[in-house]
């Protein structure tokens, strides 16, 4: 075998590292296990631990990560057809990857037990991760909406999403802290119950007046994969593509009710360079869609594409060398050009609702689609009608 490049050696040192740090949060947890243990186990020096990665807690997020997108596929169920019985069989999904009251304390049955601690432990986490949870929200209630016959169509189903997430997010915590507390089934039954409230939610344009530019700029994107369908991400088709930081994930939906039907929506995930920032917005999708696309038919996975950009690869092919938590830039591609451009709070609607790149308003936020948007209700904070 010939010598490493230096290239070689360094993604050689990071898998050992990745090994090895899966190993000892599975033997002795997160918050008792060492970097000099890693270390030790994967035969570098504590140096060369951190020269991958920052701290103990950024090989954690890490190490969760790559366990949720690896994950082998579950045992075969029929997809729901309806919203009641896909959500019943995303909560059986999630449920049955919670550890048993059976399991060992420690093992990887148990090994992201201590994520939801973490979390709460640093307030610059809590930001990011509510907006990561606002994206998979979105992701279920766009499928949801996908299911609802014919004649319902009308209300968004995001707010359905969030309290079935809610539900299970709790079932996960209570699963760590009081094993054997809550009945799977009753889980079940209550997220399955979700599907009876009647709540009639719209939502419109965005208050934001930000103008769309048009432009002729190349568009030559890298190769990606999208977290949602875990297969490649064609990001050279037309449609919108949103380069989104972690502080603004939820504008994405502002895109994807304004454009067009059949317009494909890509959302971008860029993060300020932290290195415990990008696996934990990879573990948090991955959690989500790998239940999804269990529970729902194909048919009915959401027509947003989801893409994490940890180089920023992506970015920097859609003009944007430097992004940071609050990025929110969209551009609209056709023919393989970036042909409009918008910056700022709003863009997604304005690139998503613009008509054309020749066309856009005088005061270059477009005329706006029909497409998936809602009606406009009564006007309220960010696009949400007023009152309950």
């Amino acid at each position: 075998m010939g010598r490493l490049s230096r290239a070689q050696s360094q993604e050689h040192n990071r898998a050992r590292v990745l090994a090895a740090a899966r190993e000892e949060f599975a033997e002795r947890g997160f918050r008792d296990a060492k970097i000099d243990g890693i270390a030790e186990r994967a035969e570098l020096t504590r140096g060369a631990v951190y020269s991958n990665f920052s701290g103990k807690r950024a090989l954690y997020f890490t190490v969760l990560a790559g366990l949720a997108e690896r994950a082998p596929e579950p045992t075969p169920q029929e997809p729901g057809l309806t919203p009641r019985e896909a959500l019943g069989a995303l909560a059986r999904a999630w449920l049955a990857r919670l550890p048993l009251t059976t399991d060992e304390h420690r093992g990887l049955a148990r090994l992201g037990m201590e994520l939801m601690p973490e979390i709460l432990s640093d307030e610059r986490l809590r930001p990011p991760f509510a907006q990561l949870m606002k994206l998979d929200a979105i992701l279920l209630g766009l499928a949801l909406e996908r299911l609802r016959p014919a004649e319902q169509a009308g209300g968004r189903l995001v707010w359905m999403a969030e309290a079935a997430l809610t539900t299970l997010q709790g079932a996960s915590l209570m699963a760590a802290a009081a094993p054997g507390f809550t009945e799977p089934f009753d889980i079940v039954s209550a997220c399955e119950h979700l599907t009876e409230l009647d709540r009639d939610d719209r939502r419109f344009s965005t208050p934001w007046n930000t103008r769309a530019r048009p432009v002729d700029e190349p568009w030559s994107p890298p190769g990606a994969t999208d977290a949602v369908r875990a297969e490649p991400a064609p990001l050279g088709d037309d449609g919108v593509v949103a380069i989104l930081g972690l502080h603004r994930l939820e504008a994405v939906e502002e895109a994807v009710r304004a454009a067009p039907p059949g317009a494909a929506i890509t959302a971008v995930l860029v993060t300020g360079g932290s290195d415990e920032l990008a696996p934990l917005a990879r573990l948090t999708v991955a959690d989500l869609c790998g239940c999804l696309r269990q529970a729902f038919p194909r048919s009915a996975w959401p027509r947003l594409r989801v893409v994490f950009d940890e180089s920023g690869a992506v970015a920097a092919a859609a003009g944007l060398p430097v992004v940071g938590e609050g990025t929110e830039t969209a551009v609209r591609v056709e023919s393989g050009r970036i042909v409009l451009r918008a910056d700022g709070r709003g863009a997604c609607h304005t690139a998503a609702s613009a008509p054309s790149a020749g066309t856009t308003g005088g005061d270059g936020t477009g005329t706006g689609l029909a497409g998936d948007s809602i009606p406009p209700g009564r006007a309220g904070r960010r696009g949400r009608p007023a009152g309950p």
